[in-house]
Formats: C-alpha cells, sequence, structure tokens
C-alpha cells in the first residue's frame, strides 16, 4: 500500500433473508458497493468491503410461519441463496456473514451497553401494536395506515414516505396489519428507547458539514458533499427527533443484555438495532479470520479512515441519522457526553450513498405480484457484466428508474457489443492476423497520439467520477473513450493500406494501448469481460479478484457460509505501455448479441407467472 493510500470501509446494506434477491434490490445496494470498491482497490486504497444477511425480526418469523419452518431454518437457507446471488453478481466482499452469528450477538450487546451506560438508552412505558389473531407483536414497518401529519394514505408505522416524518403506529388513522388485514390491537409494554434528540446537536452540525466539499481527497474517494436528496431528507429529519424503541416483544432477535431481561424469552432488541450494528461486527468478525483481531480498528478508528454505505432511498433515515447517532453516543459525543465504550470511539459515515428506486416496465418490483426478476434467474439467461453496465449507466443512481427489457436489449447490443466487443474484435483479430502479435509502433502521427492522450486522461476523470460514487458519469466517460477509438479505426481504415505495413503496425499499436486502457477503466463495472480482454492481449492469472464462497465454523455455533476473496490482484487504475512481440490469438466474442424477440419472451413470462 502506498503511502498516500487510505483505508477505505464500504458498507453495502444488509439483505433481508426473507427471501432471493431480485435486480431491483441489488441495483440500490449492491452493485454500486463493488463498482466503488473495485475502483478503489484499483487505486491503491485498503478497501475493507463488509455486510451480510439481515436475519432477526418478526418479517422473518412471519415468513417461516407461512413455510412451516423455524426462523432459524428459514434464516439459514435464504442467507445461503443470498450469498450465491451475490456471488454471481462477482460482488467483492472481505466478509459477507449473518446477523445470527456469536460474536454479532457480542458486538451488539456491546454497543448496547456503551450506549446505556452513557445515558443514551433509557426503558419507557409505551404502546405497542399486537397482532389479535397471533399474539405476536407487529413491527412498525408491517403496519400502515393515513399520515396524521400530511394525510397520505400508505404511511409505515414507522415512516411517512411521502412528508418523511417518523410515525409510531398508534399515531397512525385507521391502522391495518399488512400480514392479514386486521386492526392491530395496542397494549402496555416496557421496551428501551434510543434518546435520538440528545443527537439533534451533534447530528446537525455532522449532516450540515457533508453539504459539500473540495477538491482535497478525491482522488481516494474524499468527502466532496452527499447527493443532494440524501442530505436534504436527512437534514429534514433533524426538525422532529423523537426517542426510538430499540426492543421489541419478540422471541427471534438478540436478547438485551442487562440483569432481569437478558433472559426474558420475550423480549429482544429490534431488528434495526442489531442490523446497523452489523458493519461494525462484520468488521470485528473478518479481523478474527485475517489472523489480526486488531485489523479493524484501521478502518473504525483511523481518523484519516473512510467510510461509504450503501442502500436504496428508504434506508436513508437509518444509515444517515440513527446509525451515526448510535456511533456518536457509544464514543460519549452527545449532548450527555459520556465516556467511549471498552473498544473505543468509532467513525461515523464519510458518506451515505443512497439510490433512488428501480422500477420494472413501468410498475413496482413485488414478489408478492410477481413483478419480479430474481438474480438467479437473470443470471441464467443473460451475461453478469450487462447487468452491471446496465446499472451503472441507467440505474436509479438519482433518480427514480425504469428497467425494460427493451432497453436492456438495446443497451446490450449498441453499447457491449456494438461498440466495445466490436473494438477489442477488430483491433486484436486485425494485429493477429497481420502480425500474429501486438505490433510494435513506427512513427506516430498526431491522431495517434491524440487517442492516446485522450484514453491516458480519462483515467483521472473516470476515477474522479467513480470516488465520488458517480456511476453513469464515470461510466459515459468510459464509453466515450472507446468510441473514439472506433472512429480512429474507422477513419485510419488500416485494412485499406496493405502497402504500407508500418503504417499499420502504428495503427493498430495505438488501437491496442486503448484497448487495453479501456479494459482497465472498465474493469469496475465488467470485471468478468476485462479478465477476458486481458488475456486476449496475453495477459495470464487473475486480472480482477473474484469472490469466493466459504463454510465456516464459530466456536459455540453452528457453521455457516461466508462470500470472501482475496483481491490483490494485477488491475492498477493507470495506462501501462503494452508491449510488442506479445503473442496474440484470434479473439472469441467478448459479449453476445441478443435478439429482439427476448424483449417478447421476458414480457411473456412476466405476465404468465
Amino acid at each position: 500500500m502506498s503511502s498516500s493510500s487510505r483505508h477505505i470501509l464500504t458498507a453495502p446494506a444488509w439483505p433481508y433473508a426473507n427471501g432471493p434477491r431480485h435486480i431491483g434490490h441489488v441495483s440500490g445496494f449492491a452493485l454500486p458497493a463493488d463498482m466503488f470498491s473495485r475502483y478503489q482497490r484499483m487505486a491503491g486504497n485498503k478497501v475493507l468491503m463488509v455486510s451480510g444477511t439481515d436475519e432477526h425480526g418478526t418479517p422473518i418469523q412471519v415468513q417461516a410461519d407461512k413455510e412451516g419452518v423455524t426462523a432459524r431454518e428459514l434464516a439459514d437457507r435464504y442467507s445461503s441463496v443470498i450469498a450465491e446471488d451475490l456471488h454471481g453478481l462477482g460482488m467483492t466482499y472481505d466478509l459477507f456473514t449473518r446477523t445470527t452469528t456469536l460474536n454479532h450477538y457480542a458486538v451488539v450487546q456491546e454497543v448496547f451497553k456503551g450506549l446505556y451506560d452513557n445515558g443514551y438508552i433509557f426503558p419507557t412505558k409505551t404502546m405497542g401494536a399486537i397482532s389479535p389473531s397471533t399474539g405476536r407483536t407487529l413491527p412498525d414497518r408491517y403496519i400502515e395506515g393515513t399520515c396524521p401529519i400530511c394525510g397520505y394514505d400508505g404511511a409505515r408505522g414507522d415512516q411517512c414516505d411521502n412528508c418523511g416524518n417518523q410515525l409510531d403506529p398508534i399515531d397512525l388513522i385507521n391502522p391495518v396489519s399488512r400480514i392479514n388485514g386486521e386492526k392491530p390491537k395496542f397494549v402496555e409494554t416496557e421496551h428501551f428507547m434510543l434518546d435520538l434528540p440528545a443527537f439533534t446537536e451533534v447530528l446537525g452540525r455532522y449532516l450540515r458539514g457533508k453539504q459539500g466539499g473540495g477538491a482535497a481527497g478525491r482522488s481516494h474517494g474524499g468527502e466532496t458533499g452527499w447527493r443532494p436528496n440524501v442530505l436534504k431528507f436527512a437534514l429534514n429529519l433533524l426538525d422532529d427527533m423523537q426517542p426510538r424503541a430499540i426492543s421489541r416483544d419478540l422471541d427471534w432477535g438478540v436478547p438485551i443484555p442487562l440483569d432481569g431481561w437478558r433472559d426474558n424469552p420475550a423480549k429482544k432488541l429490534y431488528v434495526w438495532f442489531d442490523a446497523v450494528v452489523g458493519y461494525f461486527s462484520a468488521s470485528v468478525e473478518w479481523a478474527r479470520r485475517s489472523g489480526d483481531p486488531e485489523a479493524w480498528r484501521a478502518w473504525w478508528q483511523d481518523p484519516d479512515a473512510l467510510s461509504y454505505y450503501f442502500m436504496g432511498k428508504d434506508n436513508i433515515v437509518f444509515h444517515a441519522e440513527i446509525w451515526p447517532a448510535m456511533l456518536l453516543g457509544y464514543s460519549g459525543q452527545g449532548d450527555k457526553g459520556g465516556t467511549p465504550g471498552s473498544l473505543g470511539a468509532l467513525n461515523v459515515p464519510t458518506e451515505v450513498v443512497s439510490s433512488e428506486f428501480l422500477t420494472m416496465e413501468g410498475k413496482k418490483f413485488s414478489s408478492s405480484r410477481n413483478v419480479v426478476i430474481y438474480v438467479k434467474d437473470f443470471l441464467e439467461r443473460y451475461d453478469v457484466d450487462a447487468l452491471r453496465y446496465y446499472v451503472a449507466v441507467a440505474g436509479p443512481e438519482n433518480q427514480d428508474t425504469d428497467f425494460t427489457w427493451a432497453e436492456f436489449v438495446r443497451r446490450n447490443n449498441d453499447e457491449l457489443v456494438a461498440a466495445w466487443g466490436n473494438l477489442v474484435n477488430r483491433s486484436v483479430n486485425m494485429a493477429a492476423k497481420n502480425f500474429g502479435a501486438v505490433p510494435e509502433a513506427g512513427e506516430l502521427t498526431d491522431a495517434d497520439r491524440a487517442l492516446m492522450e485522450r484514453s491516458r486522461n480519462a483515467f483521472e476523470a473516470v476515477g474522479a467520477e467513480l470516488g465520488r460514487s458517480r456511476f453513469k458519469n464515470s461510466i459515459t466517460e468510459a464509453l466515450d473513450v472507446v468510441r473514439d477509438a472506433n472512429r480512429y479505426l474507422s477513419d485510419q481504415a488500416p485494412w485499406k493500406l496493405k502497402d504500407d505495413p508500418e503504417r499499420v503496425k502504428s495503427i493498430l499499436h495505438t488501437a491496442l494501448q486503448v484497448v487495453d486502457d479501456a479494459k482497465t477503466l472498465l474493469t469496475p463495472f465488467l470485471p468478468n469481460s476485462s479478465q477476458k480482454v486481458y488475456e486476449m492481449l496475453g495477459g495470464e492469472g487473475v486480472w480482477s479478484g473474484m469472490p469466493r464462497l466459504e463454510t465456516v465454523s464459530e466456536e459455540g455455533g453452528p457453521d455457516y457460509r461466508v462470500l470472501t476473496g482475496d483481491y490483490a490482484t494485477e488491475a492498477r487504475w493507470e495506462s501501462v505501455p503494452i508491449k510488442p512481440g506479445v503473442p496474440l490469438a484470434k479473439p472469441t466474442p467478448l459479449f453476445k448479441k441478443l435478439d429482439t424477440s427476448v424483449v417478447d419472451e421476458e414480457l411473456a413470462r412476466l405476465e404468465n407467472t
């Protein structure tokens, strides 16, 4: 690691273990995080990318009841399924784990105790929603009604998506259960609350500090100002901070680590509380598995370390407000002061990178309504890089975006096949056919030098956008280099210069140099096809690392599957001169062109499911 490199924590949101993931899910939390992490590693930074499956709470229990299994059995099954989904997408997690590990329980309880000891958690009597038919607690998000503030019909029990205000289920007008439509019963119960109002001032300073930033640190992904939609939403929430319940009447979750509570089978920590702690607990688990149990501190306590949290917009409140409040409280930095917990003061997020929603053919993704295409099904029929490309160039980065099969086919054929694939194929093919190896350049023309300079300069431009999580801008710039190279080849027409082999060598050397550069520029987005180009140009071994699934053990607990990997590979964010004389073979197609019948087939499949 160079002296100028930074420790960067990449924290993709924890997918809920109640079913397989669909492409709407992974367009928000998963693929953007991987593109960002791959770039940061290539730029020389020390990345730790951690997350896992979120496995506690009433929704898991509800789904388990439907399927006639225990909550643990359901979580076991879907944790494995989701890990396989993410493995198929090429997600370079250093550790993708679970919230049902003993390590996670211990770290969550430590954070609770630190907050409790500093006075930021307190018990109170409250009214809880109960299902009259089952007697179980109804989670806030499983209760819907009319918002008492703005009148929106469809507000959830924890938050109104229309006006953004935090709510309690009992405040809703005409509340009903989303599980079975019955009217919930409200009963008095005792729970622990997180004293969010005690963080209003410190959170305000923290969030207002995210309103902009200069160029310093941008090459490393430094602070440059949050996405306006994220920051505006978070700042608006400061106007009415309310204490938030962090425990529930439930038998499936992390026990409350206090005398008189820890052995109570019907009281557990609320799932959202333990899930956000998962970023920290997964880092602790990774460190232990790496052989250095203290290694996590470089990402969580070094003041120069950076941390980026990736999720959909429905999770902004937890990552931009509640999790920072928990970290500040554990570190003793709220209105009540306090001292850091036994693990020490912890870093708050550098940036919350929230995407908007992806819809499908004009409809909201919905597993229950079959408006969905699961990751596994997609990858069985199409190239993973085609999906990664679509999410980067047309995903819901700054606004809700509609996925259509017609647009997917068009972008695959017109941009991946006809632009990038075509450049690779004709450049490598002509060089292999005419010279059998990378030709040595002779005297270069202004056009040759201009294209290579354009290609070299793209590293700074594309890298700056990637470091700011501006994926559409970055991949568009990279594809512009490809288009410029295609125009160059068409203008130079080396196939017409049969009487000037030296000029042909210079043209093809120039084209192959730009192919090599473009392969690097596109690696964060298209790692699989970049590996193929690397090999076409004579590279050996692994160009850009891929994850692997492993079964691991934990003392005192059952074995479980994780996603991990070794990502210290050849890929570097720079233009490297190609070497004349490297043998070249006739290339194979980089991407598969899709027949337009795919659109009709997929729409029919969607209609019939």
